[in-house]
């Protein structure tokens, strides 16, 4: 990464112009408070969390969704959102050095598709809004929740002020509520509404044409993810903004290239300039 391009890139996060597109990555190094065990955010990982440990067969093992789908056909959908909410809203887990890194730089809008809480935390101390993807949901067209952050707790709310920072959690969040986007039917139907425009409130359509995006900590390799992500960038600028991808695949290469996404061959702490340990202990992720 040339010193420019680093300049351009702080300068972008800071006014807006570019968004923050998190992926597992960021969380690298992050552990629970003992040292123990490193939080699941992966794919493997995660996958390997909620089978106590244990691998689960090879075609399951593929990707997340497909294993969580497997545990709600066999224990119910309640049996995924409760190992979710044990992990990332019940266990203390120590701070990722990126989050503290953007703290730094508060960025007006972040996309985040982990599902942990530390985005939040991070904006705990302002006033934001919160969008909560959701799935499956009866008696509603639309794939989302909003909330207010008032400084003490969140709030449901009908509408979002620009003004303040937006925080996006497509695949959910165990705060203020338990709601996430897991398995291959929660993601059909999410994808489904995502590309149909009632996964994403009519601000933030608004406020996402014309941005560029720097995506950090994600590979794009899997389908999933890949959809997703094209459909929340949607209408951004051209070109679409940066990958920060090690030694990027074939794949991931004419990914970049039909989304007009320039591919950066560095790691995360060539960006932030902490490397990858957390830092100090935190509060429950």
């Amino acid at each position: 990464m040339t010193p420019e391009l680093h300049q351009r890139l702080l300068a972008g996060l800071r006014d807006g112009s570019i968004v923050p597109y998190l992926g597992p990555g960021v969380l690298a190094g992050v552990t629970d408070l003992a040292g123990t065990a490193s939080i699941p955010a992966d794919s493997d990982s995660l996958i390997l969390a909620m089978n106590g440990g244990r691998p689960m067969a090879a075609k399951l093992m593929y990707e997340f969704a497909r294993a969580a789908m497997n545990v709600e056909l066999k224990r119910g959908r309640s049996a995924v959102s409760k190992f979710l909410t044990r992990t990332y809203g019940e266990t203390a887990w120590t701070r990722s050095a990126v989050h503290d890194w953007l703290k730094e730089i508060s960025p007006p809008y972040v996309v985040d598709i982990n599902r942990d809480t530390q985005l939040q935390d991070s904006y705990a101390e302002r006033p934001h809004h919160l969008i909560a993807g959701m799935a499956r949901l009866g008696g509603s067209d639309f794939r989302y929740r909003l909330y207010f952050w008032d400084g003490a707790s969140y709030r449901q709310c009908a509408a979002l002020d620009p003004a303040l920072p937006i925080l996006f959690k497509p695949m959910g969040t165990p705060k203020p509520e338990p709601t996430y986007i897991a398995s291959d039917a929660d993601y059909v139907d999410y994808i489904t509404e995502l590309m149909g425009g009632f996964a994403i409130p009519p601000a933030v359509k608004e406020l996402r044409r014309g941005k560029q995006y720097l995506l950090l900590g994600l590979r794009l390799n899997r389908d999933t993810e890949r959809m997703v992500m094209a459909d929340i960038i949607y209408a951004a600028a051209q070109p679409a903004g940066w990958a920060l991808i090690g030694e990027a695949t074939d794949k991931e290469r004419r990914f970049c290239a039909r989304l007009g996404l320039q591919l950066v061959d560095a790691d995360l702490g060539e960006l932030t300039g902490t490397g990858l340990l957390p830092r100090r202990q935190g509060a429950p992720a």
